[in-house]
């Protein structure tokens, strides 16, 4: 009968062990504590474009550093999912994917403000807010055999430019300027990233892009500018990037108050060019563990010399102001809602 009681006592050892495996995995599930039930696993970072790009590369930057700040150390694993200028991304984020802290991610902050004007299956407030690695302004870019140079090119040559998507920054601003100050533009969709983009300007495909973040441009394209290979032909932004002094500003072409609200509304997503986020319906404690890792991952000796190297820009937005700044466009007056989403609008 010993041997049996030994089975038995074994067994119930094992059963106690499970049952208080599955009570931590409730509590750290439920209430988001440090007790982390995926200790040493990994986490989904996902990247709403294709490999290469300047998402990719500061969402890539960023996993290498931050799992050391998180319960357990876990590894982060980037994950592209390209797709309709970073909308699928914001999609499966909102509604497939898992909230438990084991999925983030990042995609155009464009896609932000999608839902106001009826794009897009999410409420961007609900959104669980990380924090952005820096803010940005938008360039607009010629290749040097087109005829476009400069802002009158713009408003008096053709001028065709490369697209995304609908709700991505390409098309976004395109469609705004073409709309709204009667500019000549040919949107060509269906490039998945901005190394695509590029490659379509060397063929002859497009004569440019409007608009591409000027942190890519800097990190990506920076021998082609120096070289004149590429003209920036106008910056798009609520300031001027300081090493831009004499490339006009979208916001001081407005010609009234009307196209400078609806301009204003477009552009203010600019104060959280990078940004990750993770899925609505976080744990409030979770929620904290991912912004408290993405505070001290971004203040990182390590992560700061890396992003020097490779010429990112790095100007934080903690996660809380992200939100803020998400709460205010989406507070924004209706009739200037309307009159973005035609301007924004592809005819």
């Amino acid at each position: 009968m010993r041997p049996h009681g030994k089975q038995t006592a074994k067994r119930l050892s094992r059963l106690y062990l499970a049952a208080v495996a599955l009570l931590l995995w409730a509590a750290w599930s439920e209430n988001g504590s440090a007790l982390d039930a995926a200790a040493n696993h990994s986490i989904s970072v996902i990247v709403g474009f294709s490999p290469g790009g300047a998402y990719d590369l500061y969402a890539r930057v960023l996993a290498k550093y931050m799992g050391k700040y998180l319960p357990g150390k876990p590894a982060l694993v980037v994950e592209n999912m390209p797709g309709a200028g970073g909308l699928k991304a914001a999609n499966y984020l909102y509604q497939v994917a898992p909230k438990d802290g084991s999925t983030f991610g990042t995609f155009a902050r464009g896609v932000v403000i999608g839902p106001l004007f009826g794009q897009g299956a999410f409420d961007a407030t609900k959104f669980s807010w990380i924090g952005s690695v820096t803010d940005d302004v938008n360039v607009c870019l010629s290749w040097h055999t087109s005829q476009v140079k400069t802002w009158n090119d713009v408003m008096t040559k053709p001028f065709t430019v490369a697209g995304q998507g609908p709700q991505a920054d390409p098309n976004v601003y395109a469609n705004l300027v073409k709309n709204l100050f009667g500019a000549p533009i040919n949107v060509v969709n269906g490039y998945p990233g901005s190394n695509e983009i590029v490659l379509a300007m060397e063929r002859g495909e497009v004569d440019g892009v409007c608009a591409l973040s000027y942190s890519t441009a800097r990190t990506t394209l920076d021998e082609k500018i120096k070289n004149k290979d590429i003209n920036i032909v106008f910056q798009a932004g609520l300031k001027k990037a300081a090493e831009l002094p004499n490339v006009p500003l979208l916001l001081d072409l407005a010609r009234d108050d009307k196209q400078r609200a609806v301009l204003k509304l477009v552009m203010g997503v600019q104060g959280m060019a990078r940004p990750f986020v993770a899925p609505p319906g976080l744990p409030q404690a979770r929620t904290e563990e991912l912004r408290t890792a993405f505070a001290e991952t971004i203040n990182d000796p390590a992560f700061i010399a890396e992003a020097n190297r490779l010429n990112l820009q790095v100007n934080p937005v903690l996660g809380r102001e992200v939100e803020a700044l998400v709460g205010d466009l989406y507070r924004t007056p209706r009739d200037v809602v309307e009159q973005a989403q035609r301007a924004i609008t592809e005819h």
